[in-house]
């Protein structure tokens, strides 16, 4: 089974890539709260069903991504194997599509979006140190 794992910046393009991975065969399940990622990888396992899996994850998941080390040691003590795609982008760009998109971002709320992105960006860092790929 290929199990990866989608995350990074807010407003990188994790929607549009787990479109084009459901597009190539993978199921895909985006928000999946962190806790519940070994509960579905041992559940893909044991039916053997899905052979391509992609769960995308974001900084909405915030305590959950406090315990996300954690829970990828247990995968892999479960045999688990597991891929990081970390997807990155300058913070001009990310504040460009959030004046676009007029959306807020997570951690606005009602602060500045250029302070939010930096936040995010460190929160994230730990897990950018451990991807296997850097978009």
């Amino acid at each position: 089974m290929r199990f990866v794992i989608v995350t990074g910046m807010s407003g990188a393009g994790r929607n549009s890539v787990m479109k084009m991975l459901e597009d190539m065969g993978y199921f895909c399940v985006d928000n999946l709260p962190v806790r519940l990622i070994p509960r579905m990888s041992k559940m893909m396992l044991e039916e053997n069903s899905l052979d391509k899996v992609a769960i995308g994850i974001d900084i909405r998941n915030k305590q959950g991504l406090l315990e996300l080390d954690d829970i990828l040691d247990e995968m892999l003590a479960a045999g688990v194997r597991y891929e990081i795609l970390f997807l990155e982008a300058d913070s001009s760009v990310l504040i460009k599509r959030y004046k676009e998109t007029r959306r807020n971002h997570p951690l606005a709320l009602q602060g500045r979006v250029d302070k939010a992105i930096e936040a995010e960006r460190e929160e994230l860092s730990f897990i950018k140190k451990t991807a296997d790929y850097i978009l």
